[in-house]
């Protein structure tokens, strides 16, 4: 007698795509600018560029670079001894995440601002849950073109002090909407969504 499952082969179980729990925080701020981001271990390295531009809000006007031990990252570069791989080659799966554990994110290499990029913990993709998703942060990202962290400091220091003329200075540069004590989640996941996968 034939079995119904014969033929068949052996049903092999799909194994859940991870989601890689990073916690991404700007070098040398105090108090610290971080962002806590979930994202799909087959996310293309380019798109988690888009995702920590979008987390911090910067602009993508300037160069950026991912650097996980002696490999390099961002927009392909092959000069002198410097090698930039390409990071739309590249996915978060491919870079053994689990066992590096860390690794940065370079962004306006005039300015210097780096982020350091640490793996909190490894999970499952959840169904109805979006990914890129920011899951919790702290302070708004240092404005693009502010002059890197050093400005960035000087200038929290200035608009803590409205009524002085640098105050004013920062603050009408600055815009009405910045504000430096907030970090908006739901704003920051309204804008990842529009990324895509």
């Amino acid at each position: 007698m034939i079995s119904l499952l014969e033929g068949q082969g052996s049903a092999k179980k799909k194994t859940p795509e991870k989601v890689f729990v990073l916690r991404l925080e700007v070098a040398g701020t105090t108090p610290r600018v971080w962002r806590r981001l979930l994202v799909r271990e087959s996310m293309w390295l380019s798109r988690l560029h888009d995702a920590i531009q979008v987390a911090f809000d910067w602009f993508d006007y300037q160069t950026h670079e991912f650097a996980l031990d002696d490999l390099r990252f961002g927009n392909p570069v092959k000069r002198d001894e410097v090698v930039v791989e390409d990071d739309r080659d590249v996915t978060l799966a491919d870079l053994d995440l689990e066992s590096r554990g860390r690794f940065t994110y370079t962004y306006h290499f005039g300015e210097g601002w780096q982020v350091d990029i640490g793996v909190e913990k490894i999970q499952t993709v959840e169904k109805g849950v979006h990914y890129p998703q920011c899951a919790a942060g702290e302070r708004a990202g240092p404005p693009e073109d502010c002059g890197g962290l050093e400005a960035f400091h000087d200038m929290l220091a200035c608009i803590a002090e409205p009524g002085t003329d640098l105050g004013r200075e920062w603050l009408e540069w600055l815009g009405p909407d910045y504000r430096p004590g907030e970090c908006d989640p739901v704003r920051i996941n309204k804008a990842l969504r529009k990324l895509g996968r």
